[in-house]
């Protein structure tokens, strides 16, 4: 009879749990709804380009050196990249089921940074060498790749490394291409050691901890290419003009996931407003904490903000910002929301209006987009350390990129790593000041 009784306490629970969270959403329905807006945006290039004009614009994406910032629009066409961003994202969620691996927080936000970078840096030929990295990585410590998938996916970041040594610096093909590839495979293999050694350096406050790994490893890269004279130029190539299509066309996505997601959350505010007391702070899963159908709800709302705040500034949604729209967008299902997002943005655009950078700049509109990497310091300490981290984050990332020569697509996250271990301490020593005044 007791044993029977706990098990009503905890059936009890359970049902109370599931209701909190919605719809019990299982793993093939997750997948299927992530894959379905990986196809949605494979299939919208050829609302904007023909077969022939996607495929002529692929072998040349294939062919940049990529190096930040590379708009894919540009050096292809609007939609060999949506094409090229759909396709990635595909591959992303074939490596996460082939390796039987959840369709959780950190892969959700996993598929979606990839597919924003792949607008602007990533494409089929560079990322498959880092992968490949890894999963040597893997066998060498006799593990699955499931393990280090995450290291995997968002490690290609270092894409442009694999295609500056392949097709920037003027090697001849024979030599060029498996240069690429090894070097490609070498950062694959040390990535995933380093990236766990890294995170106490920013106690989990800078959510892309990869892209922080990657700058380092980059920095690196780029100092032994410097000593045998090889320089990576200074590179901005942005699509313009295209604002009002892309502003209709991505309203109308984040419309279809937040109805998704009301619909799997059972139309509950409730949950939402507990998705919003978490600081975000690594590690934080939306989906296993909140639910599936509440964290679409916060990416779609996530969505809408960045493209608000694009709009709001007279930026533009060209690649580079598309990606950093999905980025945003991938980690509200890990880390961000609204709360802890909003006063990164301020931070930054108030640092843009009294600093040297036009506010509606690229350059400045990406630092806030990606910025939001550092949305748990203003979750863990509040809104005003949340503004001054983007006031200070502004400054640093627009001269970090020089480290690593734009061999690293994170560089927000790479700039966000050092903001974060500078402040973090000070905020703390200024919180402890405050709780000592009220004793």
């Amino acid at each position: 009879m007791e044993n029977w009784r706990w098990f009503r306490i905890l059936r009890r629970k359970n049902i109370e749990l599931a209701n909190d969270r919605g719809l019990k959403v299982d793993d093939p329905i997750k997948y299927a709804v992530i894959s379905f807006f990986a196809l949605l945006i494979l299939s919208s290039g050829f609302i904007f380009n023909t077969p022939a004009e996607i495929i002529t614009g692929l072998i040349q994406i294939l062919k940049s050196p990529s190096i930040l910032i590379t708009d894919y629009m540009v050096v292809g066409n609007i939609g060999a990249s949506f094409f090229n961003a759909g396709l990635l994202m595909l591959v992303t969620i074939a490596l996460a089921y082939r390796n039987n691996v959840h369709m959780n927080g950190p892969i959700i936000a996993a598929a979606f940074t990839i597919m924003g970078f792949a607008f602007f840096g990533k494409n089929v030929y560079n990322i498959i060498p880092i992968i490949l990295g890894v999963y040597l990585r893997a066998r060498y410590q006799k593990t699955v790749l499931g393990k280090l998938l995450l290291p995997a996916l968002f490690g290609t970041a270092l894409g442009p490394l694999v295609s500056q040594v392949s097709f920037g610096f003027g090697f001849e093909p024979y030599l060029a291409i498996p240069l690429g590839i090894g070097f490609g495979i070498v950062v694959g293999f040390i990535l995933p050691p380093l990236a766990n050694h890294f995170i106490p350096f920013h106690q989990g406050f800078n959510l892309y901890n990869i892209g922080f790994t990657a700058g380092m490893i980059g920095m690196l890269m780029m100092a032994i290419f410097r000593s045998f004279n090889l320089e990576t130029p200074v590179v901005l190539l942005v699509k313009e003009g295209y604002n009002r299509p892309f502003f209709i066309y991505f309203s109308l996505f984040f419309f279809i996931m937040l109805v998704l997601g009301l619909i799997f959350n059972r139309f509950r505010r409730s949950s939402y407003k507990k998705l919003l007391q978490h600081s975000g702070r690594l590690v934080t899963d939306f989906v296993f904490l909140n639910g599936f159908g509440v964290s679409l709800i916060n990416m779609a709302l996530l969505g809408y903000l960045s493209l608000g705040y694009i709009i709001l500034v007279g930026g533009q949604i060209n690649g580079p910002t598309i990606g950093g729209i999905f980025t945003v967008v991938g980690f509200g299902a890990f880390g961000k929301h609204i709360n802890n997002v909003w006063p990164i943005l301020t931070g930054v655009f108030l640092s843009s209006l009294l600093k040297v950078w036009d506010v509606s700049s690229t350059g400045a509109v990406l630092a806030a987009l990606f910025g939001t990497t550092l949305a748990p310091i203003a979750g863990a300490y509040g809104p005003l350390y949340g503004i001054i981290a983007g006031f200070v984050h502004i400054s640093m990332v627009m001269n970090v990129g020089m480290l690593h020569g734009g061999m690293n697509l994170y560089n927000n996250g790479f700039s966000g790593g050092f903001v974060a271990a500078l402040l973090v301490p000070i905020f703390d020593s200024l919180n402890r000041k405050k709780r000592r005044r009220k004793t």
